[in-house]
């Protein structure tokens, strides 16, 4: 397989040119890559909430998408929830799977991998006893994660592993769940 973009076969629907191009734009104005991602959650009942998405500031103004997207999150009824969307650590594995897929399509594509199918199937180990005040020495968050790729492509399996192994290490999910981060919580 090749590493030139210029001879990139691979088309698995990523504009790796506008990444390259991006990647340029950042090297010769590097304040350009402060990016704030936003996400306005709003309460709708019980233990359900809707957070609605919609445009970022990056690239040095504000960026319009043209669209919203909105993503629900709840409880189990085991929870005496009305179970009426995945809960919020669900979405979480949701976020590290898309964020980790999206990158191993986007550096096979650079590679001139073609990428004929992939799944990834995430697990994580939780003792909700912290969550639920029964033991404050318990950790609320994940004690584990695992990721599990299936991957389906015109490559070696040393190169799929490859691919895997530079998706995390360029996935900013996968730093944000592994790397301690600031989170600062106000009431206005």
């Amino acid at each position: 397989m090749t590493n030139n973009t210029q001879d990139t076969t691979a088309d698995n629907g990523v504009n790796v040119e506008a990444l390259l191009g991006a990647r340029e734009v950042l090297e010769t104005a590097p304040e350009a890559g402060q990016f704030k991602w936003r996400a306005e959650c709003t309460w709708m009942n019980g233990t359900h909430s809707q957070t609605t998405i919609s445009n970022f500031f990056g690239f040095g103004e504000e960026q319009e998408r043209g669209r919203s997207f909105s993503v629900d999150t709840d409880h189990p009824e085991q929870f005496a929830a009305a179970n009426a969307a995945a809960t919020p650590v669900e979405v979480a594995l949701g976020g590290l799977a898309g964020c980790l897929t999206a990158g191993v399509a986007a550096i096979a594509q650079n590679r001139g991998i073609q990428l004929n199918s992939v799944t990834a199937a995430l697990e994580g180990d939780m003792d909700i006893q912290g969550i639920l005040g029964v033991d404050s020495d318990v950790r609320n968050g994940f004690d584990a994660i695992r990721v599990s790729f299936k991957i389906d492509a015109d490559a070696s399996d040393e190169d799929i592993k490859a691919l895997v192994a530079q998706s995390q290490k360029r996935s900013a999910v996968f730093d944000m769940i592994t790397n301690p981060t600031n989170v600062i919580v106000t009431v206005d």
